[in-house]
Formats: structure tokens, C-alpha cells, sequence
């Protein structure tokens, strides 16, 4: 994908709508998710969404690592959630000093790289699973969680039919990881 996001990039930067909507079909599930983990409502979720996405428009011609691009989308989401919760006055999920707290044992520094090759592995191998799967555990990783008739309603399953088809599918993920041989064994064992 680094390839095709210094593309997009490019591309993006000099006004290619189609680049730009390729980087938001791309990304978007990932901005989405995360501001719906600071449990912000609907509406304040896609206001920080939007900032996230006219942030990157402001900062085009500053990404210099289009492979770094999902750690970037990630940490500006962040960002922008923690605004709007300061600009709205409601509580925050935690205190803001512990967030940036930086333990006295601070971790390997290679810690985010090895987090960003298995995320990348996770990715890679979702995308070789079947459409159906990846349809079916997009609406699971869903926040707040639907029920099984809301997903049977969705995806036109039968409600006794997700819970193994749910399965199955992970289990298709955990193999196309096992498979992969760019991801160190190590990350291999955490992901399996």
C-alpha cells in the first residue's frame, strides 16, 4: 500500500479527486474507528473525522513517509478527538496527563515499528479474505457492537448462521497471518 498511497499522495496533491477519494475509502473505517473509541456522539465523532480529513488536505505537501500514512491519520484522529472533548467540557475517557504520561521503563524503540508491520500484516491478510467475511466482521467491529438480528438484517444471514460464519472467517484471517511470510515469527505467534 505505500506504493499506492505515495501515488494517491501525489496525485491528491495536485488536485486528483479520485486520488483523494481512493485515500478516504481507504482510510476511512480506521478514522471512524477511532473516534468512535473516545465514545464522542455521532455528531462530534464526524466533526473530528471531518478535521482528520482536512487536516491531511492542509498537510499534503508535508508527508514525507506515505507508508507512515495510517500511523499519521491515526494520531491526528486522536488529536482532534481530544479537542473536541476539551472544547465541549465533557469528561474525557481518562485523565490527559496519564495519556501522555511516558512511563519511567519506556518501551523498545521499536515498538511502534513492530506494531506497524503487524497491523500492516492484519490488513494484508484481511483483504485476501472473501468479501462476505470481511462484509461480516467489518459490521462486528462495529462501535457499539450490533446485535445478531441487526447483522442478520444487514448482511440478509440467517441469525444461527453468524456465529460460525464469524469464525470461520477469523479463522481465515488467523491463517492468511500465519502465511505471511514478511511478518516476523514473533509478531506471527502474537497475532495467531
Amino acid at each position: 500500500m505505500a506504493a499506492d498511497n505515495a501515488a494517491l499522495l501525489a496525485a491528491a496533491r495536485l488536485g486528483d479527486e479520485q486520488a483523494w477519494n481512493a485515500l478516504v475509502a481507504e482510510y476511512s473505517s480506521l478514522v471512524w474507528s477511532i473516534a468512535r473509541s473516545f465514545r464522542l456522539d455521532t455528531a462530534d465523532a464526524h466533526d473530528a473525522t471531518q478535521m482528520t480529513w482536512l487536516r491531511l488536505v492542509e498537510n499534503l505537501d508535508r508527508i514525507k513517509d506515505p507508508e507512515r500514512l495510517a500511523g499519521w491519520l491515526a494520531t491526528t484522529t486522536r488529536r482532534e478527538c481530544l479537542q473536541m472533548l476539551r472544547r465541549s467540557g465533557r469528561e474525557r475517557p481518562t485523565d490527559e496527563e496519564v495519556l501522555l504520561h511516558v512511563p519511567d521503563a519506556a518501551p523498545p524503540v521499536d515498538t511502534a515499528l513492530l506494531l506497524d508491520e503487524r497491523d500492516a500484516a492484519l490488513w494484508r491478510a484481511f483483504r485476501r479474505i472473501g468479501e462476505r467475511c470481511q462484509r461480516l466482521l467489518r459490521v462486528l467491529m462495529a462501535s457499539p457492537p450490533p446485535s445478531y438480528q441487526e447483522v442478520s438484517a444487514a448482511l440478509e444471514m440467517a441469525v444461527g448462521t453468524i456465529g460460525p460464519t464469524r469464525q470461520r472467517c477469523l479463522e481465515q484471517l488467523r491463517r492468511g497471518i500465519m502465511a505471511d511470510d514478511s511478518l516476523p515469527a514473533q509478531l506471527r505467534g502474537d497475532l495467531a
